[in-house]
């Protein structure tokens, strides 16, 4: 989810038709049956609870809306020739990843088992990559290609942007923002009375300019190196990447950058938390 606010003029992807752009988590947790047994331990990170100011925005009302902006996004990117084909060698690595990495969500949120998660590569120079609620994934090619991510980075990004979704940052942001600007009481809302309807039409419109607070980005950092780590993605690479990240902060098309701070303390606080997963990791690799 993160970094939208560019997607308007850089278009993502084609919606891939048939199955080899579609990802169902139900198909995924069949590829990887022995990893989400493994999935439901404790997470080894500490996060807190989610906030409960996400259920003033219904959760399928805007998963809904994402997917259909998603696939704008995507025949927009179609029509500019940005698509980058499921033949893809990037392309079949990042759904290859992601189909690591799917099993392990639903511990975080029961409502991933039904998603009908999407991974798609978008062809542009710009550092970038996001999950938006409901599964729908898309990576640039500039980050992968830029930052010469290995595959245990690029997993650690993908479990950054889908914890993200997991942890519905997007929908608590949104009940913030609707809270503030329209009045709408919280108990209208939880009835879905009221203006409620006005604000899930605009749902989709909204997360193109969605930002994500500080706290939002080191909870999604934590739940990320979780999720890579139970996948069998060496946790050390979250560190990496974030210097590698920080090393590109004066380039040009850096936009991943602008709401993914990547100071020291950001690199401290991940290293503090690598052994924490490091068995989760080691497990994975063994089995």
């Amino acid at each position: 989810m993160c970094t939208l606010c560019h997607l308007k003029e850089h278009a993502t992807a084609a919606s891939a038709s048939g199955a080899s752009g579609l990802w169902s988590a139900r198909r995924a947790f069949v590829l990887a049956a022995a990893a989400s047994a493994a999935s439901t331990a404790l997470a080894q990170v500490d996060v807190g609870k989610p906030s409960g100011l996400r259920k003033l925005v219904p959760a399928e009302q805007l998963e809904g809306a994402a997917d259909q902006q998603y696939k704008q996004l995507m025949a927009q990117a179609q029509a500019k020739q940005a698509y980058v084909p499921a033949s893809h060698p990037q392309v079949v690595r990042l759904r290859n990843i992601a189909n690591r990495i799917i099993p392990h969500a639903a511990p975080w949120n029961e409502r991933a088992k039904n998603w009908r998660w999407e991974v798609n590569l978008i062809s542009s120079k710009q550092i970038n990559a996001f999950c938006m609620p409901g599964g729908k994934i898309a990576y640039y090619t500039g980050i992968l290609d830029q930052l010469k991510l290995s595959d245990d980075e690029t997993a650690m990004i993908m479990g950054h942007e889908m914890a993200h979704a997991l942890r519905e940052h997007a929908r608590e942001r949104l009940a913030k923002s609707s809270a503030t600007s329209i009045g709408l009481s919280i108990g209208a809302q939880l009835l879905g009375l009221g203006q409620l309807g006005d604000v899930a039409a605009n749902l989709g419109t909204q997360l193109l300019s969605l930002k994500f607070s500080r706290e939002d980005e080191s909870e999604a950092d934590l739940v990320g190196l979780d999720l890579a780590a139970r996948a069998g993605f060496q946790p050390n690479a979250s560190v990496t990447l974030w210097q590698k990240m920080s090393a590109a902060s004066g380039n040009n098309g850096t936009s991943f950058l602008s709401t993914h701070p990547s100071g020291p303390e950001r690199i401290a606080t991940l290293q503090a938390n690598v052994p924490k997963v490091q068995r989760l990791y080691e497990a994975a690799r063994k089995g």
